[in-house]
């Protein structure tokens, strides 16, 4: 008589351990998300208190480039001013065109591109830039996994009970994927 009722005892324990196991790891890696998009956040704050620099720099030797330093002084703004995840992405591409043009238009200043202190925001703005890439990189498979996990059975049936929304990753707007066009 006591075996049944041990026996039911141990199957509530491993369904209540299996589910309470299914939660914790949605949770691990939504949370990992949230880490993910933090660095990438702390990465594009640190190029945009990079680039009000960069363009003080190059003003003095292309002053006449107004239009492009303007451009990349509103999508900095915009950046800075974006709040949700989607559109600091959004406004992080218009950057990234941005800057690409201001170099582009400061390959025809072979003084400003010999001078030290452009050169030192350059290499540390394409350092930044660099390490804004890797962290997208890593937000996105940490979506992928969240997703997975969430939609992969019986994960699945537990994330509808438990309100786990699917997450949408990094993709570069088609702004991005353009080349700059630089006219002299």
């Amino acid at each position: 008589m006591m075996i049944p009722i041990i026996v039911g005892i141990v199957i509530v324990v491993a369904i209540i351990g299996a589910v309470a196991g299914i939660y914790n790891n949605m949770v691990t890696l939504r949370n990992r998300i949230d880490n993910a998009w933090q660095n990438i956040d702390t990465q594009l704050q640190r190029r945009n208190d990079l680039i009000p620099n960069l363009v003080e720099t190059v003003k003095g030797y292309a002053s006449h480039e107004k239009q492009t330093l303007d451009a990349v002084i509103r999508a900095r703004n915009s950046a800075v001013s974006a709040s949700t995840p989607e559109q600091k992405m959004e406004a992080n591409d218009v950057l990234t065109g941005a800057l690409r043009q201001l170099f582009a238009v400061a390959e025809a200043y072979p003084e400003l591109k010999a001078n030290a202190n452009f050169s030192q925001l350059q290499g540390t703005l394409e350092d930044t830039e660099n390490k804004v890439s890797y962290a997208r990189q890593s937000y996105n498979d940490c979506v992928l996994n969240y997703n997975n996990a969430i939609q992969t059975f019986p994960s699945n049936i537990f994330a509808g009970i438990f309100q786990f929304k699917e997450r949408s990753g990094f993709e570069a707007s088609e702004a991005a994927r353009t080349a700059p066009q630089v006219k002299f």
